[in-house]
């Protein structure tokens, strides 16, 4: 089964949401599926695609890079984690220090998206880092 099989879904979801300089290549035995789209719930859908197959988002065979265009530093998002607490990290990575948290429906600043993964944020009290940006709404 291709790459593009096992994902067709994700595919799918890409092409549904209107994303735009949609791209879809299969290299080196990963599928990197990249575009831009135009609100967090365009991106979302793609990424919901994702989870129904893999729900823990660990799968290395797939590269997700959806880009929400239109989203200026200083936009206003909202955490839409769940139910625990977004935590806002030193660095673009799981394994960099947690400096902050943002409770589920609180407003933050965006400072940069930094990667498709990742987005610098600010919080009302003014504690600035890296927050996984599946969870950010804008």
């Amino acid at each position: 089964m291709s790459l593009q099989d096992k994902y067709s879904s994700v595919v799918s979801a890409a092409q549904s949401a209107g994303l735009s300089d949609l791209s879809v290549q299969e290299q080196d035995g990963i599928l990197y599926i990249t575009g831009k789209a135009t609100n967090s719930a365009a991106k979302d859908s793609v990424w919901n695609a994702l989870g129904a197959i893999d729900p823990s988002y660990t799968a290395t065979d797939i590269n997700v890079d959806v880009q929400v265009s239109g989203l200026q530093a200083g936009a206003s998002l909202t955490v839409a984690t769940d139910e625990s607490n977004l935590n806002i990290r030193q660095e673009p990575s799981t394994e960099a220090s947690v400096v902050g948290k943002a409770a589920k429906g609180e407003v933050v600043i965006l400072v940069e998206q930094s990667s498709d993964d990742w987005w610098k944020i600010r919080t009302k009290d003014g504690e600035e880092g890296y927050a996984y940006s599946r969870y950010l709404r804008s």
